[in-house]
């Protein structure tokens, strides 16, 4: 049965993270509140917490999840190597809206879906999500909804999709920005906008030096 905690309240948040993380450590499911939208959460070193995460959104390997990371030097041990201009990225926009695509290290042992050597990560602007990513390590995640349908902008809108295939539901309140993630790929020889979201095209190309665009 899934349980909700007001983490709005100072007097149950620290409840609601310390069952979140026991939770995770688990194997099971959490839904947190971030700045752009809420999402859901696993274990992004427990392959059978991935299973259970993509079947829980109806969504396959094909779409493969991306990473949150609570600190900046995370990163280091998740990919092999960070460019200059991840670093520019970085600094600029984390923690807050920005995903980014890099080759992962050959060593991890996960399977995010079908993700050809790559991983997206971000790191997000909000303080339970960054209590919990710290609280726990990197976490896998998507929007906190059925694939196909509206992303929620609060805990309810992500239990009435998810229902009781999520354990522990953090209540943040409505999400500040509503709007996905931008992603940028810094895969290839320049980088590319896979999708425009909470920070502008704009605002990436002036810290790349270089117009970004889908």
């Amino acid at each position: 049965m899934a349980t909700v905690y007001d983490c709005e309240d100072p007097a149950t948040r620290p409840t609601g993270l310390a069952a979140a993380a026991a939770a995770v450590r688990a194997g099971r499911l959490v839904v947190t509140p971030t700045d752009t939208l809420y999402g859901i959460v696993a274990d992004a070193f427990d392959a059978r917490a991935v299973a259970d995460l993509l079947a829980a959104k109806h969504r396959g390997p094909d779409m493969p999840l991306g990473v949150l990371v609570g600190s900046w030097s995370t990163i280091d041990g998740l990919v092999g190597s960070v460019p200059p201009v991840a670093r520019d990225l970085v600094e600029a926009f984390w923690p807050g809206g920005l995903s980014i695509v890099l080759p992962h290290a050959p060593s991890l042992a996960w399977d995010l879906g079908t993700t050809r050597g790559t991983v997206m990560l971000r790191m997000p602007l909000h303080p339970v999500a960054l209590e919990l990513l710290r609280e726990v390590g990197p976490l896998a995640q998507s929007s906190a909804n059925v694939s196909g349908q509206p992303p929620a902008t609060t805990a309810q809108e992500a239990r009435d999709q998810l229902g009781d295939a999520v354990e522990v539901y953090l209540d943040g309140g409505v999400c500040a920005s509503g709007v996905g993630s931008t992603i940028v790929d810094l895969t290839g020889e320049t980088p590319r906008l896979r999708r425009e979201g909470a920070v502008s095209a704009e605002d990436v190309s002036r810290v790349v030096g270089v117009p970004v665009t889908l």
